[in-house]
């Protein structure tokens, strides 16, 4: 009875070890399956949002640009490359394309140039410098449109602050026109940009002089660097990450421009402050060309593109150096 009952319990003592074995092979399968698995189900919402609101957009835009599309018939048909060969011989289209590459590169040197200056005087923790840091950066909070409005009051030669506080100071005798010309209405939208936008930048560049290891500034001063070597030298080179990356928004941004333009300037004068975007709203909302309109975007697009690749590549390049 005693060798029976031993018989009997003998398989199930051996069967467990056996179970556990199987599924510890199992594990490392099942835990890449999973881990797949919850990686897909993380990445899907963006995926989706992506291709509905980017990929399916672009594609769409695609084919209007090379169909006859007006805004209220639909598709007529394909047509191309007549709407390419249109927005390139519209009398506004280069007019259009050097003003917004005069913009771009105005408020690029002006809002850069600011920003680290900015970002110099309050990186050290000194009394007030909280302080400044929160005034430079509050602009930033206020929308574009809203900013836009703001100053399209101040600068109205009748009814804005600006205009009468320079009659009482006696620096002008009649009210200032400050969007009246090309080159005032151009100077006047950089100056909006720049109040707006500085902070911002800074707040970039604030970040980027803080993981400066303070170590190679007290080390270069060891040595007897002045201020202006450990700038070029140090400063500088080690901010590059940072400027790129403000360089890449500002030029984006720039050649972008819309609001500013469409609220203080209407284009004017004379069509003289008239940016691509805006070129592409008139053909798409007031000339009824969906067709045209698009094929303009993708120009646009391809050349941000161009530039976002040279900025990298050059970039990449000064790195490996």
């Amino acid at each position: 009875m005693q060798v029976k009952a031993a018989d009997r319990t003998a398989p199930t003592h051996r069967s467990p070890p056996e179970r556990r074995t199987r599924s510890r092979r199992r594990t490392p399968a099942r835990r890449w399956t999973s881990r797949k698995a919850q990686g897909l189900a993380y990445a899907a919402p963006t995926a989706v949002f992506v291709t509905v609101f980017f990929v399916l957009p672009l594609l769409l835009v695609g084919q209007m640009s090379l169909s006859d599309w007006p805004l209220l018939a639909g598709d007529r048909g394909v047509n191309a490359p007549e709407n390419y060969t249109d927005a390139a011989d519209s009398t506004l289209f280069w007019p259009a394309v050097r003003f917004t590459l005069l913009y771009t590169v105005i408020v690029t040197v002006v809002l850069l140039a600011l920003a680290l200056l900015l970002a110099l005087l309050v990186q050290e923790f000194r009394p007030g410098a909280g302080f400044f840091r929160t005034v430079y950066f509050l602009p930033s909070a206020l929308g574009l449109a809203s900013a836009s409005l703001l100053f399209w009051g101040l600068y109205s030669p009748t009814t804005g602050p600006l205009s009468s506080i320079l009659e009482s100071l006696g620096l002008v005798d009649d009210p200032v026109s400050f969007l009246g010309t090309s080159t005032s209405a151009l100077l006047s939208t950089v100056f909006l940009i720049v109040w707006k936008f500085a902070g911002f930048y800074m707040l970039i560049l604030l970040v980027g002089l803080q993981r400066i290891p303070h170590e190679v500034f007290e080390a270069a001063r060891m040595d007897g660097a002045s201020r202006g070597q450990i700038f070029r030298s140090i400063t500088l080179p080690l901010l590059r990450p940072s400027l790129a990356l403000c360089l890449l928004l500002c030029v984006t941004g720039s050649l972008l421009a819309f609001d500013q333009f469409f609220i203080l300037t209407k284009g004017g004068p004379d069509n003289s402050t008239v940016t691509v975007v805006q070129l592409i709203y008139r053909e798409a909302f007031q000339r009824l060309d969906l067709g045209t309109a698009a094929a303009l975007s993708i120009i646009v697009l391809a050349v941000l593109l161009l530039l976002n690749a040279l900025q990298f590549r050059g970039l990449r390049r000064a790195d490996e150096s």
